[in-house]
């Protein structure tokens, strides 16, 4: 008798794997904890972690799939990328690729319309620290910080959403319609 699928629950959700699969997710998740190791945020990381990849391979399976294969785990792990632990060196991967991000506003997880989120992917830092910096500049800076963030929500392009991503909140959404419409009126002057 031989095991075609495996049942695993990652953080929310519960998916079936092929055996080949599960034998990878494991590997690549036994790595991460190695990583994370001494970390005091492990498990909130490990159980995004654990989320971030259940998503990105549901949202590959095809219609009526109901077992995740490798031809969906490898994209969605290869998407993510492996867990660095930050201020540390990046370890060398012959196969890794440089991760190149644009510079983007990110609607999903924003407050106002995204800056500080994809400020904070961008350069790889803590979006709450990002936050934080951003008020004190606020006050620092006698309120000229809201005139930065204005343009740059202007300027700055909408990073396109994740399929299978929760609704943008309300706030962020009036952001992208606002900026997309002062975009629109200056086009119009400027064409």
């Amino acid at each position: 008798m031989q095991r075609i699928s495996v049942t695993a629950r990652l953080n929310r959700s519960t998916l079936q794997f092929e055996e080949a699969a599960y034998a990878r997710l494991a590997s690549y998740l036994d790595e991460a904890v190695r990583t994370l190791a001494g970390n005091p945020d492990q498990a909130e990381i490990v159980s995004d972690l654990e989320q971030a990849i259940a998503d990105k391979c549901t949202s590959r399976m095809p219609s009526g799939q109901g077992v995740v294969t490798l031809a969906e785990l490898e994209p969605a792990l290869e998407e993510i990328g492996s867990v660095q632990v930050p201020g540390a060196a990046p370890a060398q991967d012959q196969h890794a690729r440089p991760a190149t991000r644009p510079l983007q506003q990110v609607s999903e997880g924003a407050m106002i319309s995204g800056v500080c989120q994809g400020l904070a992917r961008y350069f790889g830092l803590d979006v709450t620290l990002l936050r934080v910096a951003a008020v004190l500049l606020l006050f620092v800076s006698g309120g000229a910080m809201i005139l930065v963030y204005l343009i740059l929500m202007l300027l700055l392009p909408f990073a396109p959403r994740e399929p299978g991503s929760a609704p943008i909140r309300a706030i962020p959404a009036r952001s992208r319609r606002f900026a997309g419409f002062v975009r629109s009126k200056l086009g119009a002057v400027a064409g």
